[in-house]
């Protein structure tokens, strides 16, 4: 079927998607080469060429992950059998973004569709949180078709805002608490975030924070950045994505250093490159700066057994294998002043303290968190006493190639 891909108003390209896979099949004209999705155009002797490969890989990129909790239910309640069908039901529409497909033909416009302005179906939330009251009939229109991420989530209108809920994972259903406790301390160290609350459904913890995209601006991942240009052989992954910021005009150091210090103290095991990058004006194309922080669930031992947490190996993401490895890469902590986060421990015990939260965590696993936090608090202290300014940016503990693969970036 052919569609025109647009930029709110701004037509773009002229496309053609695979009704049974959901895949572009081919690119027709070109009508705004600015606007096209980052990575997409290459240079090729002396020539840009709009790459139809990296396209495809942008759109189907916008479906649901096929590792989403409960997606094969959700799929065979509505009839589907791949996500990426899921795209052109609701014209490609995002809350991250402002792009989408129009029909061929179609006159419709972008302030008649978008999701920032207009209200959308429950439906596809509905199915997705398997709390679907029906079988057939469903509105399709919908955000949640578009959401990524293997947890559980929803994007539901509350008080007029949009907000996305995301669920957490059994045992300890821990991803929606820490988000909680990540906010506190982000706001106890200054650091631009994204504030998150938790809720109750069927008496199971989900986090709920609104959304920092509005219509006038939208994400640009790290992963679309470092599409830009391929890594040259004397860049490791912190310098190509840091070269790559500094040629679009702007500094993204200050901005690493900080969510390198924090990863490390709520010992975060999925910073991967679709979770942190730039915004952008969504009709100038201008960078306005690094996005917040957020989706820091996958982290304080979340996964572990209690008796594991002292002794956890910690997976380390997106620069190098360790935590204290991607340390060494910040180049200024004169910023840092840890005794903000006097008395974080017994607000974080308040925290576990709740009766519905100690269900699912109880009061040996809450201690031995908060202990671990505190431990690593005061390890980063010994370091901010020591640190001389002198980063390290060698290759030493990258991350490796099939690594960054299996969260959205390729090496070249």
């Amino acid at each position: 079927m052919n569609y025109t891909l647009m930029h709110k108003n701004i037509r773009v390209a002229d496309i053609e998607i695979d009704e049974d896979t959901g895949v572009i099949i081919g690119i027709g004209d070109i009508y705004a080469k600015e606007h096209l999705p980052l990575g997409v155009v290459h240079p090729l002797r002396h020539k840009e060429i709009i790459d139809k490969a990296a396209l495809n890989k942008w759109w189907t990129g916008r479906s649901i992950p096929a590792s989403r909790m409960g997606i094969n239910d959700a799929l065979e309640t509505l009839g589907i059998y791949n996500t990426e069908l899921l795209l052109t039901k609701c014209l490609g529409l995002s809350l991250s973004d402002h792009y989408w497909v129009r029909p061929a033909d179609s006159d419709m416009t972008w302030e008649s569709v978008n999701f920032f302005d207009n209200e959308f179906s429950d439906d596809i939330g509905d199915v997705l949180f398997g709390t679907a009251g029906k079988s057939i009939g469903f509105n399709y229109s919908s955000p949640d078709n578009t959401s990524d991420g293997n947890l559980q989530k929803r994007w539901k209108i509350i008080d007029g805002k949009r907000c996305l809920l995301k669920s957490g994972s059994a045992p300890f259903r821990q991803q929606p608490i820490n988000e909680v406790i990540a906010s506190i301390i982000l706001d106890r160290l200054c650091i631009d975030h994204i504030p998150y609350t938790l809720t109750w459904i069927d008496d199971k913890p989900y986090s709920v924070c609104e959304n920092f995209v509005s219509k006038d601006t939208e994400l640009v991942s790290a992963a679309r950045l470092m599409q830009i240009r391929p890594k040259s052989n004397d860049e490791n992954g912190y310098l190509h994505f840091v070269n790559v910021c500094s040629e679009l005009g702007f500094d993204i150091v200050p901005m690493l250093d900080r969510m390198i210090v924090f990863d490390y103290i709520i010992a975060n095991e999925d910073r991967h490159f679709g979770n942190f990058g730039l915004l952008r004006d969504a009709d100038t194309l201008e960078l306005k700066g690094a996005a917040p922080m957020f989706d820091n669930g996958t982290s304080l031992w979340y996964d572990k057994l209690t008796s594991q947490i002292p002794s956890a190996d910690i997976t380390c993401k997106p620069f190098k294998k360790t935590h204290g490895e991607q340390l060494k890469l910040i180049s200024d902590i004169s910023w840092l002043d840890l005794s903000k986060l006097d008395g974080i421990d017994d607000e974080i015990s308040e925290i576990f303290s709740d009766d519905k939260i100690r269900k699912f965590i109880d009061h040996e696993r809450a201690n031995m968190i908060v202990t671990q936090i505190r431990k690593r608090i005061d390890r980063l202290l010994e370091i901010v006493m020591t640190h001389k300014n002198s980063q390290d940016i060698s290759f030493d503990g990258d991350v490796d190639e099939d690594e960054a693969k299996s969260y959205g970036l390729t090496i070249e």
